[in-house]
Order: structure tokens, then C-alpha cells, then sequence
């Protein structure tokens, strides 16, 4: 099987590029999560406020101790960053990128899924988060991931008209790949679901140790695929694996990566810097 082509900067002996990435999400007024730790939904039109309170402990306790953990452990994260929260808490996105992290965005509310809005409205949700991620952590945002990671049809052109230099709504691929739009292209970055505290903790009702359990499977059996080079993602929420229990599972995870002798830890943002380069190989 022909190898796919890889940036010159891909260490070639480590073929399994794994990306932490940080969902610090917010809901604008009136809404609130659609899901949370006490599982059975309100009636229609009454605003959660369990479950929003248990969604604001992300920008208030769990992404600054997910910051000390990550500063501890020497890995750079980008956090996708609701604007809304930002706008809340200007201190902690400025703290984001004084770290070293990266400030990407995650839409304005978790309540605006893109494919509901107008192009008017999604031009606008992105235009107001670029205005307010660009004012609290001091750089324009250059990633996007749209709420619940679902686009529109027209999201990737709207993007790179707004000069983002990647999408991470992408499940297509173990790799990136170029985005051709009418506005411009930009990095297609795949975004992978196994290793995520929501569908793995809160959705499907798994203790957090299945965070890192999961994780060692892929990683102890990636030689065993065949095709080597490709992207893994360890996802966690801010509100969810920012508190203790997950954040030690978490803390599991980064030294499994750490140990492996084919893994290398990077993020989106650096991945996406290599792949907008010209210089490739092909393993």
C-alpha cells in the first residue's frame, strides 16, 4: 500500500501524531446544556440551570487546573474556546495564551449549531468570535470547531474568508488534508472521537478510567494496522474532565503517550502549521 505524503517535520519513527485538545464551552442566555450529570431532561422550554452551573465550573475551576496540569506535564493544548466565554472570562483566555496555548474557536454559544443558522447569522457568529477571541487572547483565532462539530454547507468557505487556517469538523480522514473553497483553501484537521470525555464518560455512562484504557488499546495496537502515519485526538471538557476524578484520567492518558515508543504529542495548531508547508515526505 502506497504511504500517504507527511510534513518533512513529522518524526518519521513515530507514526501516531496525537492531539490534546480542550473544549471550554459556554451557552449563551437562555440556553443551557442539553445533557448533564443528572440524565433526565427538563421539560421543553424551561432553562436548565443545574446543568448550566455544572457547564460554568469549566471557566472557573477546571481549564485553570487543567492549565496547571498541562504546564506540569509540558504539553501545549489548544483550547477551543467558546466566544462567549471569552467574553465572561477575559482573564482566563489571555492566562490560555500567556501558557503557551493556543486560543481556537468553538462557535459563539453552544446553543447556535451552525446548519440552524442563516448565512447572515453563521457570517456573523463567526465574525463576533474572531472580534472577542482576537481581543482576549491577544492573536486572531486561526482553528474552528463548530458547536456539537457540526458545520453548514457554506462553514469552511465562510472561515477562510475570515482567514481561519483550519476546520476541525472533519471525520473523513486519519490525516489532514486541503480545504478548497471559493474563499480560499485551508487545513481540513481531523478530529477523532474514541479518545473524549463526552461520549466516553457522560454520554455512554463509562467510568473515567476508560479514558486512558481506551487510549492504551489504540496506542499498544497501532503497529498491528498496517497503515501507519495518523492523527489521534485526546479530547476533554473543561467542566467534565476538568474536575478531579477526570483529571487524573487525563493526567493516565498523558503518560501512556509518554511511554509509547511511536507516539509523538503535538496539537492542531502545530499540525496545521506543518501542513499548510510545502516540504513533504512520503515515509
Amino acid at each position: 500500500m502506497k504511504q500517504p505524503e507527511i510534513p518533512a517535520s513529522w518524526p518519521l519513527d513515530r507514526p501516531l501524531a496525537v492531539s490534546v485538545n480542550v473544549m471550554l464551552e459556554g451557552w449563551a442566555a437562555p440556553d443551557a446544556p442539553g445533557i448533564g450529570p443528572m440524565g433526565n431532561p427538563l421539560k421543553p422550554g424551561v432553562v436548565d440551570l443545574q446543568a448550566r452551573s455544572w457547564a460554568d465550573y469549566g471557566a472557573k475551576v477546571g481549564a485553570w487546573r487543567l492549565l496547571d496540569l498541562l504546564d506540569r506535564e509540558a504539553a501545549r493544548a489548544v483550547f477551543y474556546t467558546s466566544g462567549v466565554v471569552a467574553e465572561q472570562y477575559p482573564d482566563l483566555a489571555a492566562a490560555i495564551t500567556r501558557q503557551g496555548h493556543t486560543v481556537a474557536a468553538h462557535g459563539w454559544s453552544q446553543g447556535a449549531l451552525p446548519p440552524y443558522l442563516t448565512r447572515q447569522q453563521e457570517e456573523a457568529d463567526i465574525a463576533r468570535c474572531v472580534r472577542v477571541l482576537t481581543k482576549t487572547a491577544g492573536a486572531p483565532p486561526a482553528g474552528w470547531l463548530s458547536p456539537r462539530c457540526t458545520p453548514s454547507e457554506r462553514t469552511s468557505a465562510l472561515l477562510a474568508a475570515q482567514g481561519f487556517a483550519w476546520h476541525a469538523d472533519i471525520f473523513d480522514s486519519d490525516l489532514p488534508y486541503q480545504i478548497a473553497t471559493p474563499a480560499g483553501r485551508l487545513i481540513g484537521m481531523p478530529f477523532t472521537m474514541e479518545v473524549n470525555d463526552m461520549p466516553l464518560y457522560v454520554r455512554y455512562g463509562n467510568e473515567p478510567d476508560a479514558f486512558p484504557r481506551t487510549l492504551t488499546k489504540i496506542v499498544e495496537g497501532w503497529p498491528r494496522l498496517g497503515r501507519p502515519y495518523g492523527c489521534l485526538d485526546i479530547t476533554l471538557h473543561a467542566h467534565v474532565f476538568g474536575r478531579p476524578y477526570g483529571a487524573l484520567a487525563f493526567l493516565d492518558a498523558l503518560a501512556v503517550v509518554k511511554a509509547s515508543p511511536h507516539c509523538w504529542l503535538t496539537n492542531h495548531a502545530q499540525l496545521a502549521a506543518a501542513w499548510s508547508g510545502q516540504e513533504r515526505n512520503s515515509g
